[in-house]
């Protein structure tokens, strides 16, 4: 007996500022999705402008999944967004519509289609331990250091990503394996659907960087310094909470204390933006087998349209 034809799904990939967010909202206009947010920032209610969450009209146009879900206090995880990526893909198939899954989060895409490996749980005293050598001896050197324990994950790692240089040496500590190595043995069966991956990606670094500046530029004049103050009255904040280590916020808390100047604060925030666009960029080119568009070309939504119109008409035949 033959087999019942996987239902559709799209996955929308691209780096920080490559204009996904416009992208799925005209496709949202032309096609019968559902929009589901692939982005570990979007999750935290309150943060709008720093996140350049899309604002109540857009939402109410073309709701989003995924975003709003916990206040910035708390943690979220590849593993809680595979669950509800999961369902609300299955919630969508069964209302007949195509699940659209659009954002910037490398991990969870790649959570979503290989699954999780079972690493080991975070350890206070270790990671002490890893913070007292890196203020000793400079991210830097840790980084080499994890090149000669795990070179594929040190080589898609910057020098300076404090988060994920820790946790990739705390996992080769308490394992005694790499953490690339743990992640590869941890593939799984993709989820039930026929997918189609796409990345905007661009032709023109210097187009993109120019326009992560403009973007920038654009939060802090919209209110991203009033944002943080608010967040900071509201809740109770630190500035090592995933919310508060977000490209941005970050740097807006130094200099709201005072160790370093705005015009610093806005230097910084440009550079952690430009190298967190270099990352995802680095992770669609090694991790994922997506079709590539140039997300500065002009005809980019109906270059888009089309591939996914012959992608729709393909899986109705099926």
């Amino acid at each position: 007996m033959t087999p019942p034809p996987l239902p559709p799904a799209i996955l929308l990939m691209g780096p920080t500022a490559s204009g996904k967010t416009a992208v799925a909202l005209a496709l949202a206009e032309r096609f019968p999705v559902e929009l589901i947010s692939v982005d570990s920032a979007l999750v935290f209610r309150d943060m709008d402008i720093g996140t350049a969450k899309p604002d109540r009209a857009t939402l109410a146009r073309a709701p989003h999944r995924l975003i709003d879900l916990i206040s910035p206090e708390e943690s979220y995880s590849a593993a809680r967004f595979r669950a509800d990526a999961l369902a609300a893909m299955a919630d969508i198939t069964a209302a007949g519509k195509v699940p659209l899954l659009v954002g910037g989060t490398m991990l969870y895409f790649r959570a979503l289609l290989h699954g999780l490996a079972e690493l080991p749980k975070a350890d206070g005293a270790l990671r002490a331990e890893i913070d007292a050598e890196a203020a000793r001896l400079g991210w830097p050197a840790l980084h080499a250091r994890l090149a000669a324990l795990d070179p594929v994950t040190a080589a898609r790692l910057h020098p300076t990503d404090s988060q994920r240089l820790q946790r990739a040496l705390e996992i080769c500590q308490l394992s005694g394996q790499p953490m690339s190595e743990l992640l590869a043995a941890s593939e799984c069966q993709p989820p039930p659907y026929a997918m189609l991956s796409l990345a905007l990606l661009p032709a023109d670094r210097a187009a993109l960087h120019a326009r992560i500046a403009r973007r920038f530029d654009e939060m802090l004049l919209a209110g991203l310094d009033g944002e943080l103050r608010g967040l900071r009255k509201k809740y109770a904040l630190n500035p090592e909470l995933p919310s508060m280590r977000c490209v941005g916020y970050r740097q807006m808390w130094a200099a709201q204390d005072g160790l370093i100047s705005y015009p610093e604060m806005r230097d910084r925030g440009i550079y952690a933006t430009r190298q967190l666009a270099k990352r995802q960029i680095t992770w669609l080119g090694n991790s994922f087998d997506a079709e590539s568009f140039d997300c500065l070309a002009p005809d980019l939504t109906d270059a888009v349209s089309r591939r996914i119109e012959h992608f729709l008409a393909t899986a109705s035949r099926n």
